[in-house]
């Protein structure tokens, strides 16, 4: 378990970093805008088991051997914004599964498999996530005591912190296109969900 004294400064800590505007966040307010929240969810489902990964393999050592494999980041983060960018040229165009359709009501068109593969290789591909729980873990870690009962604490407070800010985000993406809806600019809604597409696929691709 983790002592309330810890929890009083990991909890502020990782809510602040959890909040700011990153890839994931700006994933999911693209997606609550283009899907809806409630489809959104599997995109986060996937984020989260990715964060979860990253989150145990810093705890156990693993991150550091990784951060020393750039080749292995460098296909994940180049396959992984590829794809983004690609979908973003298509929602910016109202083309594929990922755009909005033209009638604002319409059923979301893409697949939950896709949404939680999204998510997942999002998170994982972040070197900049790892390096961060390399961090951030290791102070809150108390080498006299299990070391797996005190990550599951910290890591079930992790998910749940980036559950709810992932939520938020994407019930604004949702509440930014009923907003633009009421004039029917679907076109401009789907260029501006995939100009930010295009913009988290060189993120990863190049951050």
């Amino acid at each position: 378990m983790v002592s309330l004294g810890l929890l009083s400064v990991f909890v502020p800590t990782f809510l602040l970093v959890s909040l700011t505007p990153g890839m994931c966040m700006t994933l999911a307010m693209v997606l609550g805008m283009t899907q809806g929240v409630r489809r959104t969810l599997w995109m986060m489902a996937g984020e989260l088991v990715g964060v979860g990964l990253v989150a145990v393999a810093a705890g156990a050592g693993v991150a550091a051997l990784m951060l020393r494999l750039p080749e292995l980041f460098a296909v994940f983060k180049w396959v992984g914004g590829a794809y983004l960018g690609y979908l973003g040229i298509m929602m910016w165009r109202s083309r594929g599964r990922m755009a909005i359709p033209e009638t604002l009501d319409a059923e979301a068109r893409a697949g939950r498999r896709e949404l939680a593969v999204q998510g997942l290789v999002t998170a994982v591909a972040n070197p900049k996530g790892w390096a961060f729980f390399m961090a951030l873990l290791p102070p809150f870690l108390d080498a006299s005591r299990p070391l797996a009962d005190q990550l599951a604490g910290l890591i079930a407070i992790i998910l749940s912190i980036e559950f709810l800010a992932l939520v938020l985000y994407a019930t604004g993406g949702r509440t930014l296109r009923h907003l633009l809806g009421r004039s029917r600019n679907v076109r401009l809604l789907n260029r501006l969900a995939g100009t930010l597409m295009v913009g988290v696929g060189l993120w990863l691709a190049l951050g």
